[in-house]
């Protein structure tokens, strides 16, 4: 016997207030007796913390549960029979949070995971093993509703995105950590981006020109960092990590010649900039510049997320 589970919508996106419709198929290779048939829909935000911190917040595993966004029940069918063949039970499922909470989007983090399940349950008489069928659905930001937490404060009102382009100029000066100056090659990096407020959608963007470098340059790459930072009364912990790396220049790059930032938001790995009481999901891009003799050169560049501006919030 196998048992499937089949949405209406082939990629699987939805938004609060929109219900799951799909069938439930199963395919018996004979007549066979069930003691019930059920579908489930959890959610929640998962939290923990990387090993370097266990024992400097041991409270926080205390207080660091799962927040349940969704838990819903529904009893497809009681116990019967199945005929042969192939049997499809169609279902529907509001998707509603429970209350005060809301349905945050998709995010597939390394410390913190906001993740979206439907489970399907055949019970099997004794004997029997019971089957079970599990699937993901992802959950995108589509009502005014959805953002009283995460849009709060992070978007100027404006005609598009509320930012303005950000230009920056990296010298040996500029750089910061270094205890010997002196050994730092000469250098002038300018740059462009052209907006630090990013749509999801769309890519980020912007332009880099090496001015001046007396170091032969090995590579330019772009990083996309994510900043998870977790949460309660006893303190906080934050954790930086590398999304992806893109080489956007190879070899000894030349110099006041325009090179193009060009970087797509990658699905699941990246969301809307997210700030809640108990966790924190940020992030930032980073222009790392390594030179022959194995200097790196870096420009942390914050960076806010969304779905929508302000003004297109006000439009619905």
């Amino acid at each position: 016997m196998e048992l499937d589970i089949r949405l209406k919508r082939s990629n699987k996106i939805y938004s609060e207030g929109e219900s799951l419709i799909g069938v439930i198929v199963i395919d018996s290779k004979s007549d066979a007796k069930h003691e019930g048939i059920s579908l489930s829909v959890d959610a929640a935000v998962q939290m923990q913390l990387s090993s370097k911190n266990v024992g400097i917040f041991e409270a926080f595993y205390n207080s660091a549960k799962p927040i349940t966004l969704i838990s819903q029940f529904v009893e497809v069918s009681k116990n019967g029979r199945l005929p042969s063949g192939k049997t499809e039970i169609p279902f529907e499922v509001l998707l509603k949070p429970k209350q005060n909470r809301f349905l945050y989007e998709t995010y597939h983090g390394v410390f913190i995971t906001i993740q979206y399940l439907l489970k399907c349950e055949l019970k099997r008489p004794m004997l029997n093993k019971d089957i079970q069928k599990i699937i993901e659905f992802f959950i995108e930001y589509n009502r005014p509703t959805n953002f009283a937490i995460s849009m709060k404060n992070l978007i100027s009102s404006g005609p598009t995105n509320g930012s303005k382009p950000l230009n920056f100029v990296l010298t040996p000066e500029s750089i910061q950590n270094v205890r010997d100056k002196n050994r730092v090659p000469k250098f002038r990096i300018k740059g462009l981006i052209d907006s630090t407020v990013c749509y999801i959608w769309e890519p980020f963007t912007g332009e880099l020109i090496i001015e001046y470098c007396e170091q032969s340059i090995k590579s330019i790459e772009l990083q996309l960092v994510r900043i998870e930072t977790c949460g309660c009364a006893e303190g906080y912990a934050c954790e930086i990590t590398e999304i992806q790396n893109i080489q956007i220049g190879d070899g000894d790059i030349a110099r006041n010649v325009p090179l193009a930032i060009y970087m797509i938001f990658p699905r699941l790995f990246a969301c809307p900039t997210l700030i809640t009481n108990n966790f924190k999901i940020e992030f930032e891009v980073k222009i790392v510049v390594i030179l022959a003799d194995n200097h790196i050169i870096t420009e942390n560049i914050p960076i806010k997320i969304i779905r929508y501006s302000q003004l297109e919030l006000q439009k619905k």
